[in-house]
């Protein structure tokens, strides 16, 4: 893994989930009807930054699910030979809610499709609404976020990877060159 750039430091993250969770309670008028819902693995992590941030300011705790749209992808019999199926988390009703889906990366829109299909299932939101920490671009599904932490135009031979904490031992956003 080459690193071209180290985009985002810890204290860049921290400041993008303080804005990011501004701009949610923004934008639906406060936290009562939102619930947040983080994208398995960094999705999630990144969704309970959201949430703490989120009752910090707001002073109330929106309710945080766990999704895993592994199975719903239209790609995972053909690009996996043996998918990673985690659990998703979710045990309360997201109908008629404002859904704020939460993943790391934003890049082709698969997994985020995937992933409103599996929402679908669980039941019939007023909104979901998307958040990533980051839109990379090269998108093959009409697949559009409403909150971005940073927009990274980046090359086919370049990734972006995103590092937490809680799994990485680090917070960080690198620019890698892709390994072909």
């Amino acid at each position: 893994m080459k690193i071209k750039a180290k985009i985002i430091d810890k204290e860049g993250l921290k400041r993008t989930v303080t804005r990011l969770s501004h701009e949610i309670l923004e934008h639906n008028k406060g936290s009562k009807n939102i619930v947040i819902i983080g994208m398995r693995t960094r999705g999630e992590f990144l969704a309970q930054r959201i949430q703490s941030k989120i009752e910090e300011i707001d002073g109330y705790k929106p309710i945080l699910g766990i999704l895993d749209a592994t199975l719903y992808r239209d790609d995972f019999r053909t690009r996996l030979k043996q998918p990673e199926v985690s659990v998703t988390d979710i045990t309360f009703d997201i109908t008629e809610m404002d859904v704020i889906l939460v993943d790391d990366v934003l890049y082709t829109g698969r997994t985020t499709r995937a992933a409103l299909d599996a929402l679908m299932d669980l039941g019939r939101p007023s909104t979901i609404q998307f958040c990533v920490l980051v839109d990379r671009g090269h998108r093959e599904m009409p697949i559009k976020a409403d909150f971005i932490g940073k927009n990274i135009p980046t090359s086919l031979n370049e990734e972006v990877k995103v590092k937490m904490d809680e799994i990485d031992d680090e917070d960080a956003v690198y620019l890698i060159e892709s390994p072909n």
